[in-house]
């Protein structure tokens, strides 16, 4: 049995448990569970936790099945929220993956899925996980674009993950970039391109996480200033926080999924998880 928690996200194919939920006025989550079902059944959760009331629903969803008698098996949330913040960098900050790792931990499933975590800090606090890669997903994203390409890495963060990539996909070249980040304002600058000449050859950004996409945009006229040809994007987690006008003048194409929420923009082709990439 399946329960998926965000109605607009169905990653599992097989029986659903039917539902209700609403928000109270003071803010609360509540969800009433229909009992139409095997209660001895094994029951796997999906859910896109996007905030802490999302989080706090799936908590009570685990609490209302448990009394309910069901085993829970897995539980999938390809987008792990905080995720970015896990190193405590300033004095009074919280190391937030943390708080939630702990909170995940604390509901027992046997296993819990994440897709393309940001990095290996999260599975480490993370009892029982299993990290679904993005290779798949960029091995599609190339099929699509249908053409010789680079695989650019942005910064430092995603090299390994990269590299990984690049041999799944049979040794495509990388492009390794950097970036300076003001740890105090976020603010970006020092955009650099590990390569002389880009030959006017096509490129593909290849990272886990766009929020305001700052990153992107900056790297994006540094490539062009190496002689790159057209630029491309592929996020596994699209947040687009600044929505799309200033990377559409920057990319041919975004790719990402449907991880944290789905999005309509002419520029963006948005691959569905649902379509085996978290089975």
């Amino acid at each position: 049995m399946i329960l998926n928690l965000d109605p607009n996200f169905k990653p599992l194919k097989g029986e659903e448990i039917q539902f209700k939920s609403f928000t109270f006025s003071g803010g609360e989550p509540h969800i009433k569970i229909s009992t139409d079902f095997d209660l001895d059944a094994k029951v796997s959760i999906t859910h896109r936790l996007n905030s802490f009331n999302d989080l706090g629903l799936l908590c009570l969803a685990v609490d209302a099945l448990q009394r309910m008698g069901a085993i829970l098996t897995d539980l999938y949330i390809p987008y792990f929220p905080s995720a970015r913040q896990d190193r405590v960098m300033i004095a009074g900050e919280p190391l937030s993956v943390k708080v939630y790792a702990d909170i995940i931990n604390n509901l027992n499933f046997k296993k819990v899925f994440i897709f393309d975590a940001h990095s290996e800090v999260t599975p480490a606090l993370l009892n029982n996980c299993e990290v679904i890669t993005n290779h798949q997903f960029i091995k599609e994203v190339i099929d699509k674009i249908n053409t010789d390409i680079l695989l650019i890495s942005p910064d430092g963060g995603a090299l390994k993950k990269i590299y990984k990539v690049a041999e799944y996909l049979g040794g495509v070249e990388v492009v390794e970039c950097s970036k300076s980040r003001d740890v105090k304002t976020g603010k970006l600058s020092g955009f650099r391109v590990y390569a002389d000449d880009l030959q006017n050859k096509d490129c593909l950004i290849v990272d886990d996480i766009c929020d305001g996409g700052g990153t992107f945009i900056g790297l994006a006229q540094e490539l062009k200033n190496k002689n790159a040809g057209k630029l491309y994007l592929a996020v596994s987690h699209g947040i687009f926080s600044k929505g799309f006008s200033e990377l559409n003048n920057c990319f041919e194409q975004i790719y990402t999924t449907n991880s944290f929420k789905d999005f309509e923009n002419a520029n963006l082709y948005q691959i569905n998880l649902d379509n085996g990439l978290l089975s």
